[in-house]
């Protein structure tokens, strides 16, 4: 998931516990013993919901579908399309405007490698835009540029548009069993 669905699955939280849902692929290694608890506990948040995601029969059966250069890829390009899907069907204004202001109160806890990026993301309207799926396409062609080797995510491009229809219906599969395993999830974690 990228940064709306990690955010709608984190709305209910404090704002640091929104933060650290939001920081998270910035934070590599274990979460630092001096990081405020909220934070620390946003980011293993995030980190539950990628892993049941990435495992989930619905995710694995598109990477298979997908074109065999890029599957290894697939992953990242699903994740950002969950977002176009997220801001086309259930567009939260408010919750927009919440991450970007979260970010920009809490800009001395963004780790350095993600700072261009959220401002960026502030700045452009990210959250909203991704309702377009000629910016989404822009969006993962973007993260592509940033690994090496050739553009494995521009090249998904055709496949995503010709397998359009599958992936919203992957979507409204997989998007109500993420919110109830985030519900579960943040059970638990409170109860310990």
């Amino acid at each position: 998931m990228n940064f709306l669905a990690h955010a709608q699955l984190a709305r209910h939280g404090s704002d640091l516990f929104l933060l650290g849902n939001l920081v998270a692929d910035g934070v590599k290694g274990p979460v630092s013993a001096t990081a405020h608890p909220e934070l620390a506990r946003g980011i293993r948040f995030h980190r539950r919901m990628d892993a049941l995601i990435d495992q989930h029969d619905t995710t694995l059966a598109l990477k298979r579908q997908a074109p065999g250069p890029q599957r290894r890829v697939c992953g990242i390009a699903l994740d950002i399309v969950w977002d176009h899907f997220l801001a086309r069907l259930h567009h939260d204004e408010d919750l927009n405007q919440r991450v970007y202001h979260v970010l920009r109160r809490h800009a001395d806890m963004v780790p350095e490698r993600q700072t261009r990026l959220f401002d960026h993301l502030c700045r452009e309207n990210w959250l909203k835009a991704y309702a377009g799926f000629e910016f989404t396409c822009r969006a993962i062609a973007g993260v592509g540029t940033r690994l090496s080797g050739p553009n494995r995510l521009a090249e998904l491009r055709p496949w995503l548009e010709q397998e359009y229809s599958l992936l919203e219906e992957s979507f409204h599969e997989i998007w109500p069993w993420m919110q109830r395993a985030a519900c579960e999830h943040a059970a638990a974690s409170t109860d310990q």
